[in-house]
Order: structure tokens, then sequence, then C-alpha cells
């Protein structure tokens, strides 16, 4: 049995590296080292988006240990509210019943921002096919599938074709601040076909461009013969845990409505992949819904990628 827990929210500077400890430990045992979801996880933690004192719960032990931690990123339209869950439960304190208690205070959350802002809320969270723990936790919580998500490779050992943009097209790379307008508009008009979309701001990706690991030279855009930002290769360099080596990872690979079906997909993703090749990777990953509207699984397994890995959504309305 449990006993002498503290609840309460992100409250002062050592809880980052308290934070940090547990996801690492985490991490480890549940295989998350190169997890597109951990990566998510980091960039919203550090975010200047996000309320901490209000958007995280942190379960202590001892006054001292943290052992339990959610945290929810909520995405707002005029029409719905979604957040966004991550949980993290210390391997030696697991099924005691923190798993459910950190879920049914995400949902009391959601629930009193619904009531706030008179919207209907969802509880969105995943979690990869061969982890059968959270799979029955979150069907005993009420949650269902909704989406599967590939995580594909390619060894960057094998040839690879030269990007053949189509005439009158250029390749750039993202270094002003005044492109970033452009750039939003570009992203957003890219995925509004995706599933669950919500647009992102110029703030956000002013953000992502002070985090350490960005770099410029990675960030691809096509460029029409009028000056229009027709297309998008964003990438990022990771170190791989386990040897010395490089993971390129393509974070986002999109065309916009109106410049679809000219090939301008397959040259960016040629682009995006001689670029992190360049800057020392030796494989290159990339993460791709199942039910791709734009045929993206079909280009991806044409140049010699490979699923590695299934990440499941799961949702859950909220009642208010």
């Amino acid at each position: 049995m449990l006993a002498s827990l503290t609840r309460r929210s992100y409250q002062k500077a050592t809880d980052r590296s308290s934070i940090t400890n547990l996801v690492n430990t985490c991490a480890a045992y549940d295989r998350l080292d190169e997890d597109v979801s951990l990566a998510e996880f980091k960039l919203i933690l550090n975010s200047p988006d996000l309320e901490r004192s209000c958007d995280t719960y942190l379960i202590e032990k001892d006054n001292s240990q943290l052992i339990g931690l959610a945290l929810i990123e909520h995405q707002e339209s005029t029409t719905k509210i979604d957040g966004n869950l991550w949980i993290f439960v210390h391997p030696d304190v697991r099924h005691q019943g923190l798993e459910a208690e950190l879920i049914q205070w995400s949902e009391k959350h959601l629930q009193r921002l619904g009531r706030q802002k008179h919207r209907p809320v969802r509880l969105l969270t995943d979690s990869r096919d061969d982890q059968v723990d959270r799979a029955v936790l979150f069907n005993q919580q009420g949650f269902q599938i909704k989406r599967e998500f590939f995580t594909l490779e390619r060894s960057l050992l094998q040839p690879l074709p030269l990007p053949q943009l189509p005439e009158g097209f250029q390749l750039i790379s993202l270094k002003n601040q005044d492109q970033i307008p452009a750039w939003v508009e570009m992203y957003n008009q890219s995925f509004i076909d995706h599933w669950n979309h919500y647009d992102i701001t110029a703030e956000t990706v002013e953000y992502w461009q002070t985090l350490p690991d960005y770099q410029p030279e990675l960030d691809l855009i096509a460029i029409a013969p009028d000056g229009t930002f027709a297309a998008l290769c964003s990438c990022r360099l990771k170190p791989q845990t386990h040897n010395k080596a490089y993971t390129g990872w393509i974070e986002w690979l999109g065309t916009r409505r109106g410049f679809r079906r000219m090939g301008l997909g397959r040259a960016m993703l040629f682009a995006g992949i001689r670029q992190l090749q360049a800057a020392g990777a030796d494989t290159v990953k990339l993460s791709v819904d199942s039910q791709s509207l734009t045929g993206a699984n079909h280009l991806y397994e044409s140049v010699g990628f490979r699923p590695v890995e299934t990440v499941l959504s799961w949702v859950k309305p909220v009642a208010a």
C-alpha cells in the first residue's frame, strides 16, 4: 500500500528536474527513448504557452520523490476543446491506482474548462500497440482507439535519388523572422486535411526556433514561381541513446492545397533526407497516419521506408 502521498501542481523550479528524472525512468523502462510522443511531451513541457500551475498534477512520495505526473495541453477551436494527456507513473508503484487517479484529475480539469468556455471537450492520449497495460487501463477508463500512426524508418546507406522540384520552384530554408507568417499559413493549409488538425501561430514557430536542436538548414521550403510558400519539410537530428549514431526525423512534410499532385512531396522528402544525411544521420524516421488522405503512406513505402512501430491514439469524450 502507498502511504504519505502528496498531490499538487507544478510550483517551483526544482520540479523541472524531478519531472525529468521521472520521465527518463519511465522512458527507459518502457523503451521510449526515441518515441514520437515523448519528444512532443518535452516540447510542450518547456512551452511558454503551458500554464504549469494549472495543467499539471504531481504525486510525491514522502514529500520528496515524484512518482506520478499528469500534464494536459489543451487545444481549442470555436467548436471544441481537446486535452492532450501525458501520464507517467514510476515503474515501482504501477497498478496501485495512480494511473486512474491521474486520468480522473485530467477529466475534472477539462470539465471545468469546458464549462467556462461552453464547449464540448475530449481527452486524448496514446500508447504503442505493444503496451498492453496501457491498453487495459485506457479501456477501463472509457477511452476508444480512434487512429493508428505508423513510425517508419529508412537506412541512409541505401541510394537516394536527387530531389527534382517542378520547373520554376526554388528550395530555401527558413532563416528569417519575416518569413514566419508565410510559413505558418503554408503549414496550416498543408495540414488542414489531417485528422485532428489545429492551426498553429507565429509565436509557436518562434518558440520552436529557440530549441537547442533546431537547425535552420533542416527547415526547408519550396517556393512557387509566384512567390507562394508551397511545400515544407522540417527535420530534426537526434542522438541515439544506445550508440554514437544520429537518427534524422522528418517532423513535418506537407504540401498546401493548390500545389498537390506535382511531385513536390517526393522532392521535399528527398531534400530533407539529404540534409539530414549531410548533418550526420545514418537513419531517418517519420510518423504517418495509417489512414492518411494524401497518399503519404504509399510515397514513403515507394522510397524504402519500412514500419518499425505502431502508435494508437485514444479518445474519450468528457461530460461537462
